[in-house]
């Protein structure tokens, strides 16, 4: 099923697509896609059921009050490549702060000083339930659902200033997720997803999952080593390669300009880049 929440930003609602693509309500069942009930989402009413939600309201992120959003840096061959750095011998984890999380459709915030906005479209994980010291064998059992996400970054931000790489990844409105939280029996192997990124209508970005160094299954479990993950934690697993930081010469992003993309059976998003003002 294809789950997604919509309403004004800080107050969405919880709801789900019918086999039409009709959005139904579902906050007559649950509060929220968030905690305990992302680990029971094939217990709720089937969708048919459900009142249809009428006009065209706003998408937000597709799971609600996430704990820990992560992510995985350099996690296909050939990007490392194209940012010049070797393959990892073990995941690379940084981490975007909550404030980052927005709606797919929500607009690029570009922060002042900002001069090398950039882009990268990524397939993210959101846990199901608690999960500590799991195997690599079961770690998929722990899923919720998956979904798309764009890792917006500012590489100066992010590389040319001191310190961890958070700072140019956590500005606000960096982690666009959804639209859908799409559940694991509908998606089927995380590891042969097709996915691509667009700018202006230009094509930047061509990958599949399958090229990932380290996949869905050894990330949870090796990030349930180092600590517990819970309910509506998100994992980003990283990002082929086409963004603008590894083009001849580098290409960044600006005001007025249009990002769109999309990962097989996860849907797309579109965002327009403002300035911050």
């Amino acid at each position: 099923m294809r789950f997604l929440r919509y309403g004004e930003r800080g107050s969405e609602k919880p709801g789900v697509l019918d086999t039409d693509g009709v959005l139904r309500d579902l906050s007559g069942e649950i509060e929220d896609l968030s905690g305990a009930v992302l680990g029971r989402l094939d217990d709720l009413p089937a969708p048919d059921s459900l009142p249809v939600v009428t006009g065209d309201p706003r998408i937000g992120a597709c799971v609600g009050d996430i704990g820990k959003f992560m992510c995985v840096g350099l996690n296909y061959s050939d990007h490392a490549a194209e940012a010049g750095m070797t393959v990892p011998p073990e995941p690379i984890l940084f981490a975007k702060f909550n404030s980052a999380i927005c709606g797919p459709y929500d607009p690029i915030i570009q922060p002042r000083g900002s001069t090398k906005l950039d882009w990268e479209v990524e397939l993210a994980v959101v846990i199901g339930r608690q999960a500590k010291y799991v195997s690599e064998a079961e770690a998929l059992q722990y899923v919720a659902g998956y979904a798309l996400a764009n890792d917006v970054s500012e590489r100066a931000f992010q590389i040319e200033r001191s310190g961890q790489w958070v700072k140019g990844k956590s500005c606000d409105n960096f982690g666009p997720l959804g639209p859908w939280l799409v559940t694991p029996g509908e998606v089927g192997d995380p590891q042969g997803l097709g996915m691509w990124l667009d700018v202006n209508g230009q094509r930047m970005q061509t990958g599949n999952t399958a090229t990932m160094i380290f996949g869905v299954a050894f990330l949870i479990s090796y990030l349930s080593q180092l600590f517990t993950l819970h309910p509506g934690d998100v994992i980003c697993t990283g990002t082929p390669p086409g963004v603008g930081m590894g083009m001849t010469p580098p290409r960044f992003l600006g005001p007025g300009d249009v990002v769109e993309l999309g990962i097989d059976g996860l849907g797309q998003q579109r965002q327009r880049v403002i300035e911050d003002r």
